[in-house]
């Protein structure tokens, strides 16, 4: 028992910490950009680095912020029998991740929406949960060049797809939580696109280069 509640402690601090790492304003370190909380729509995720006109920095950023979701939970499930994690421990380790890309502690809890991390963390609960989810982004996104209206749509259904596969649990509890702050997360993208201002995917913005 004190083996499985030490290691969820140890788990969800490593996955928030984890989380808390802004692979935006990294890449864009890397690549000579501005730190992408100053242009564009001010979010450090892969579509705003992608506004930079820097493809290679948004690939980065993408994969970056999708595998630091993912880790912490893959070895959560990998290490749930050895030492006795339940769904309840998994789903408070995929929150923790989550919660530390959008509140991160190393950039004074200013961070991004959540898109790319809660994509890792659903690949990291189940890979057909995951690829549900993404070809759900994928066709929103090729249809309409929207990334904040495909990510909304991915987030309603991500928890249609979780109870699909394997009913409630926990773990239905932790993707729905990730679904509403993933919404509230894009407010103001909702406005833009009921305004028809919202910018469309591989637009540019100034101000992305270093001077």
């Amino acid at each position: 028992m004190m083996n499985s509640v030490l290691m969820t402690v140890v788990l969800t601090v490593a996955a928030y910490l984890i989380g808390s790492i802004s692979f935006a304003v990294v890449s864009s370190k890397l690549f000579g950009l501005a730190d992408p909380r100053t242009y564009g729509s001010k979010n450090p995720g892969a579509t705003n680095v992608l506004r930079s006109g820097n493809k290679k920095a948004a690939i980065v950023t993408l994969i970056g912020d999708a595998a630091k979701g993912w880790l912490p939970v893959f070895l959560a499930v990998l290490l749930q029998d050895k030492y006795g994690l339940g769904d309840l421990d998994i789903a408070l380790i995929a929150i923790a991740v989550f919660i530390g890309h959008l509140w991160p502690v190393f950039f004074n809890f200013v961070g991004g929406k959540g898109v790319a991390t809660a994509a890792g963390v659903l690949l990291g609960l189940n890979v057909w949960l995951g690829v549900a989810t993404l070809v759900t982004w994928l066709v929103v996104a090729y249809a309409f060049r929207y990334s904040s209206l495909a990510a909304l749509v991915a987030a309603l259904f991500a928890p249609f797809y979780y109870g699909l596969l394997f009913g409630t649990d926990p773990q239905l509890g932790a993707v729905i939580l990730m679904s509403i702050l993933l919404v509230l997360r894009h407010s103001q993208n909702i406005a833009n696109l009921v305004a028809g201002k919202e910018s469309r995917i591989g637009s540019k913005s100034k101000g992305a280069q270093k001077k």
